[in-house]
């Protein structure tokens, strides 16, 4: 194996454990964060196509919960669980998800939001216990297409946000 070069870049230790998605919005940052931060935006925006969120509870902190229902188009409902372990406004978001609190396959989420001119570049990375836990959740869960659309979600709505706020 040769040594790694100054121009390769190394790659990560869990890359075969992650599903890195990314997306420009066209919106201020400060905006884009607080659409993923606020209970009172999520119900408009989270999960993918066809999906509708039901939160149980939510508390935004550093060790809060985010106890909610995903109702799938088929009618199927999804127990979900989130807590927060880092928070730094509008920059950064590190949280744990999973079907509960004990839920062996709990994977950890890296959110950053990225100032791009006027717009913002929001990447999710998200790393699973195994390479075998990842690769269910692209399979099964279709957990790439998943995440881009819950990110095209984001985007429309924070960018009617932004269009509603520029009619008033």
């Amino acid at each position: 194996m040769a040594p790694l070069g100054h121009n390769t870049p190394a790659q990560s230790p869990t890359a075969d454990r992650e599903i890195v998605i990314s997306r420009a919005i066209n919106a201020p940052r400060e905006l884009v964060f607080e659409a993923f931060t606020e209970v009172r935006h999520l119900s408009h925006w989270w999960g993918p196509n066809g999906f509708t969120t039901t939160t149980r509870r939510f508390e935004f902190r550093v060790g809060g919960e985010w106890d909610f229902v995903m109702h799938g188009p088929d009618g199927t409902d999804y127990q979900e669980w989130i807590t927060w372990t880092e928070i730094v406004p509008p920059k950064r978001i590190a949280l744990q998800h999973g079907e509960s609190r004990d839920d062996p396959n709990v994977f950890e989420s890296v959110l950053t939001f990225t100032p791009e001119g006027a717009a913002t570049r929001i990447e999710m990375r998200t790393v699973f216990p195994t390479k075998e836990t990842r690769d269910q959740a692209i399979e099964k869960s279709h957990a790439v297409e998943g995440g881009r659309q819950t990110l095209a979600n984001l985007a429309a709505y924070v960018t009617a946000m932004v269009a509603k706020e520029l009619e008033n």
